[in-house]
């Protein structure tokens, strides 16, 4: 059970291993206790491995800030885009710096941004070769036949919720994951809000980032397709009604003015009921 879920009386200030287990078994008899999910170490392993990717990302990018703050304090401008492209590293290496001492800081941050390079390299290849011998990887498989849930994407999700069919329902998932609306009404005044942002913000991220994907018009790119070369009908079937269902309501969100990232979340959320329709369809072995 989740121990912060427990709930407690204001002003309780006795509390003894007796009276614990008392009020345990009552709130359980009534249903009051919140049950939480408990991967298994091999699960965890691969959650622990996505999460150091996502934290070299973070890095990846401050480093690659700080030099280009740098750079503009020295005004030594890119004449082109710095999109970290073949063009914009030998540019870079062709920099000099007004002062020996401002050389050395250039070097040591381009370094920082070599080396965190590299790692997110290593830890990219590592991720794929240990997906391949875990028990859920033909969840993260079959999910990649949705448009926008890319290896990355399916496999953060898995490893940060883990088994999807222990949810009865999408919308249980929905509410897991915090993209649910908020609500505060009282009487027959109803009031929403943005999203409650509860449970997981791993997968709440990659999800929404996957949802941006639905903007353009339903269509099978060549990416897709070399995906969706071994997986049975039902699968493909799920992710072509997802591509027609999402891409045209995020055209008619727009058109009603929504902003784009309302309507971008709104998808994530039913791109939701998708992923946990293809997780049933899939046969997991213990």
């Amino acid at each position: 059970m989740a121990p912060s879920l427990i709930p407690k009386k204001a002003g309780e200030r006795v509390k003894t291993d007796r009276r614990d287990a008392l009020q345990l078994a009552r709130l359980a008899r009534s249903g009051d206790l919140t049950p939480v999910y408990v991967p298994k170490v091999d699960d965890e392993a691969i959650r622990d491995l996505t999460r150091a990717r996502e934290d070299t990302i973070s890095d990846l990018k401050d480093a690659k800030f700080r030099l280009k703050a740098f750079l503009l304090r020295q005004d030594i401008r890119y004449a082109g885009r710095a999109n970290w492209g073949p063009a914009h590293l030998r540019w870079l290496a062709e920099v000099v710096c007004p002062t020996p001492a401002q050389q050395i800081v250039f070097q040591e941050y381009v370094r920082a941004v070599t080396d965190h390079t590299e790692r997110l390299g290593r830890l990219d290849q590592e991720l794929r070769e240990q997906v391949k011998t875990w028990r859920l990887h033909p969840v993260v498989d079959a999910l990649q036949a949705l448009r926008g849930v890319q290896f990355t994407v399916a496999v953060t999700m898995v490893a940060e919720i883990g088994d999807l069919t222990r949810f009865e329902h999408p919308s249980e998932l929905m509410k897991f994951l915090g993209l649910v609306p908020s609500e505060y009404s009282s009487g027959a005044r109803r009031q929403q809000g943005g999203i409650t942002k509860t449970g997981n913000t791993h997968a709440r991220r990659v999800l929404v980032e996957g949802a941006w994907a639905y903007r353009y018009p339903a269509k099978v790119s060549r990416q897709l397709q070399l995906r969706l070369e071994h997986q049975p009908p039902s699968i493909q079937d799920i992710r072509w009604k997802a591509q027609v269902r999402l891409c045209k309501r995020y055209q008619r969100l727009v058109a009603k003015g929504k902003h784009a990232n309302v309507v971008t979340v709104a998808i994530a959320r039913e791109l939701v009921g998708f992923v946990w329709a293809i997780a049933k369809e899939v046969p997991l072995t213990q």
